[in-house]
């Protein structure tokens, strides 16, 4: 389940700070923007149109803050609204509620009443989840080590979707995600974010490049100064509004853990995490793995795939998922020159070479992450691994009897 998102408007540093840690503790929610004034509470509601915006009122005087609400609930009936306040009077309490919010936080917040509001959101979002369009699945392609075929794999997947699909580069500082689709860009998602206060559908689908009648491509920067404006904040806006309107947004990342990384990861409904089977390879996925615990990522967001797979790789293949403790959901071939080839001419593999191995296993890996069914399952699993495994020998180059001494 993605996290419920929310908007403030504390009336005081003190406030925001205290619903800031509120949001953050809750593993819930997701904080688009804490606003400074009602005009922009306003307008960043009707533009982002969160889950719920919480609206802090003072002990008295809160007259422009029930305006607020009025608004708020007229103008976007999908978000719930919420006020807090201390100390509050029964009348000011009775005021909010005639206003249109629907929920009430005493301040200082105590957490069992917290989690409370937060499960009455979570039944207002569903009740309304029929009423209005499903997000989009944002999904991230990632890798724990540069050199792994990140961007490769991504756009190709991005192409093999077959539904209303966003590529968006997020590897801000050399990121030549559109050289693999052979497009030239003029837009990029430092574009993007300078515009993001007047984004409409409009100007969203100017900023991006098409490349097919399915597929989209929102650029890295086109100078790698652009990428010092861009915040994690702002990736969070950005992808919060572009998931309202493509069926599927694939994230091609670079491969550290910067602030900006960690946001896409934060909203990513699935992490694809792609893995060579060498020592560097495995060792950095098992990093990666270790972050994204300590991130406290669900374990059912996160899949491996093996990039670059060979039959001459002598691995023991059960060895490497019960050292990394996941399940290897794919296997991509290796096939260096029709990989090159694809590359140099900007057109994705899986376009160019329909009937190719590498494309099946991509469209296969594709199909798993769009149905939300990540691992192959009975007879399907048992036959893919039954042939990888046939081909293995007790042992091989890779020692990885080594490998996991060396990290216990």
């Amino acid at each position: 389940m993605q996290p419920l998102t929310f908007i403030t408007l504390g009336n005081s540093s003190e406030s925001s700070d205290e619903l800031r840690e509120a949001l953050a503790g809750s593993g819930r929610t997701h904080l688009l923007a804490d606003c400074h004034s009602l005009e922009q509470m306003l307008a960043d509601v009707s533009r982002l149109r969160p889950s719920a915006a919480i609206v802090t009122l003072g002990p008295e005087g809160a007259e422009k803050e029930f305006s607020l609400i009025k608004q708020l609930a007229t103008a976007c009936p999908n978000t719930a609204i919420i006020f807090a306040a201390r100390e509050p009077s029964p009348a000011l309490i009775l005021g909010g509620m005639r206003a249109g919010a629907r929920e009430f936080i005493q301040m200082p917040i105590v957490a069992e009443e917290f989690r409370t509001v937060i499960d009455r959101v979570v039944e207002f979002c569903a009740g309304r989840e029929n009423s209005s369009n499903a997000n989009g699945r944002v999904v991230a392609v990632f890798s724990g080590k540069g050199g792994s075929g990140v961007s490769f794999f991504g756009t190709n997947l991005a192409a093999a979707m077959g539904v209303s699909t966003l590529l968006v580069d997020l590897n801000l500082q050399a990121g030549d995600a559109a050289s693999f689709l052979g497009l030239e860009t003029k837009y990029s998602v430092a574009d993007f974010i300078h515009n993001r206060a007047r984004l409409d559908d409009s100007l969203m689908t100017s900023l991006v490049t098409p490349h097919s009648a399915n597929l989209a491509v929102l650029a890295a920067p086109l100078e790698a100064h652009e990428a010092e404006d861009i915040k994690p904040h702002d990736v969070s806006e950005i992808l919060y509004l572009l998931r309202q309107r493509y069926e599927c947004i694939v994230l091609d990342l670079p491969h550290t853990f910067d602030p900006v990384t960690v946001a896409a990861l934060d909203l990513a409904d699935d992490i694809l995490l792609v893995l060579t089977l060498d020592i560097p390879g495995i060792r950095a996925t098992k990093r990666a793995l270790k972050v994204f615990e300590r991130l406290d990522y669900r374990r059912d967001k996160i899949h491996i795939v093996v990039n670059r797979w060979s039959k001459s790789i002598d691995v023991q293949l059960q060895k490497v998922e019960a050292h990394l403790g996941e399940r290897l959901i794919g296997f991509v071939p290796n096939d260096y020159r029709k990989v090159m080839d694809s590359i140099n001419l900007g057109n994705p593999l899986v376009r160019a070479e329909p009937s190719s191995k590498i494309t099946a296993e991509i469209k296969r890996i594709a199909a798993l992450v769009s149905g939300n069914n990540h691992s192959p399952s009975g007879p399907a699993r048992k036959k893919l691994f039954g042939t990888i495994f046939s081909r293995q020998s007790p042992t091989g180059p890779l020692d990885l009897s080594k490998l996991l001494a060396e990290s216990s």
